[in-house]
This record gives structure tokens, sequence and C-alpha cells, in this order.
């Protein structure tokens, strides 16, 4: 069975107190890995807004790549529209070589993009020496659950080969054990720095400490965070990755 429901995986359904919890622990760690100082930061996450405006109140400028496969939202302007360019494309040809200090591509967008060691070949070219990308898959973890919870018991076998899951509503997402993401990103010629779950605390371990106690958000966030399970691909429905460019 899946360790959360398909249908939960968009952030809504039951689970409201675990994608809280989630969508805190994301915010503390993009927060804590932004640049010290005003940077140029590329937002790949899909064009939804979210990081992109998290990076601008940061006090950086962002340029955000919104998925030209989705349609115009008509989002309101943001308050730190002066900081945030938005662009539709489909690559990244329109940016100049080291030309960006850091990217972050949240929102499992490299899972989206099935060829996604061309995307990051692009990320790899687009940072200064120096700056860091910020990345976020699906883990094999997920894979399995959602091709285990459609009866494809022939495909759950792990292999070191590419897995891409069929989702009920007709998409594909490619996921990743942790080897395979570390691959991906030194092979574009990035330095890992650390790649670990998004989130070791289950659904239910949350639910019960936030039904017990509402103000616990925080402390649960930092105990996340502080974990530190490196390279542990065995639990998580996303797996992150920091990288840098020599």
């Amino acid at each position: 069975m899946l360790p959360i429901p398909a249908e939960e995986l968009n952030g809504s359904g039951t689970l409201g107190p675990y994608w809280t919890f989630y969508r805190a622990v994301a915010a503390e760690q993009l927060s804590r890995w932004l640049p010290e100082t005003p940077s140029t930061v590329l937002d790949l996450s899909g064009g939804r807004g979210r990081w992109a405006a998290q990076t601008a109140r940061a006090g950086h400028r962002v340029l955000e790549v919104v998925d030209f496969r989705r349609a115009a939202d008509g989002r309101p302007p943001l308050h730190d529209a002066s900081k945030v360019r938005r662009v539709r494309a489909d690559d990244l040809r329109f940016l100049p070589d080291r030309s960006m200090d850091a990217v972050v591509a949240e929102e499992r967008s490299m899972s989206v993009e099935l060829m996604a060691e061309s995307s990051i070949d692009d990320v790899a070219r687009v940072l200064r020496p120096g700056g860091r990308a910020l990345v976020c898959v699906d883990s094999l973890v997920l894979g399995m659950a959602i091709l285990a919870e459609q009866n494809y018991w022939a495909h759950l076998r792990q292999t070191d080969e590419v897995m891409l899951v069929p989702w009920p509503d007709g998409s594909i997402t490619r996921c990743f054990s942790s080897g395979q993401l570390r691959d991906l990103l030194t092979e574009a010629g990035l330095e890992v720095e650390w790649v670990r779950p998004r989130t070791v605390l289950s659904p239910s371990t949350v639910d019960h400490v936030l039904a017990s106690d509402s103000r616990a958000l925080t402390w649960l966030v930092n105990t996340e965070l502080e974990a530190h399970p490196d390279d542990d691909d065995t639990v998580g429905i996303h797996l992150v990755a920091s990288a840098r460019r020599p």
C-alpha cells in the first residue's frame, strides 16, 4: 500500500496536519539553504510562485521559469513582484552560461522532467562557480508504492534502471534512489553536498503530536531537519539534494 494515498499527494484530502508539517519543513529547509547575501536565483519549480515568493522575501532577485505546459493561472501580483521576473520557456537556452548564483528545483520538477539529465546539465551550465542547486524528486519508495497500488507487481524489483511510474491520472514521473540522484548531479559536473529524504517522520506520528499540542509544529520541523538521514532512501516519498558547481 502507498505510504500516503495517491489522492493525498497533491496536498489535499484528510492528511491536513501532515501536509502542514511537510510544507513547513520544505520552507525552513529552503530558508536555511538560500545564499546569505542577496543573489540571483533561478526557480525551476513549475511556476507555482510559492518558492519564488519566499526567495524574494529573503532579499534575492528571482527568475521564475513558468511551466510552458501549464496554462496561465491568473495569480495576483506578488508583494515582492519587483524582485521576481517570470518567463515561460521549455528549456534554459535563453540563459547565458554562469549567470545564476543558485537554482531551486522544488515541486518534484526533476521527476516531471523524464529526461532529467538534460535539465541538470542546463542547471550546471547556468550556475556560476560556487553556485548551488536544490533539487527535489520522487523517491523509489513512492514509485514502488504507486506501482503496487495499481497491481504492477512485475515491475516491483529494485534495479539500477530508470523507474518511470504511471500515475492514476495518466501522468508519468521518474523516481530515484539516493544513489541515482547523486549520480545525476555528479555526472553533470556538480559536487553533491547532501542527499536526504524530505521527511522521515510518518503522517501518523505528526498527526499524533500535533493533536496533542498544536504548538509543537516548530519542534517537529526542527527535529526533522536535525535528523540528517543522508542517503537513506528507505523512507520518505521525496528526496532532496543540494549540489555545488566547483
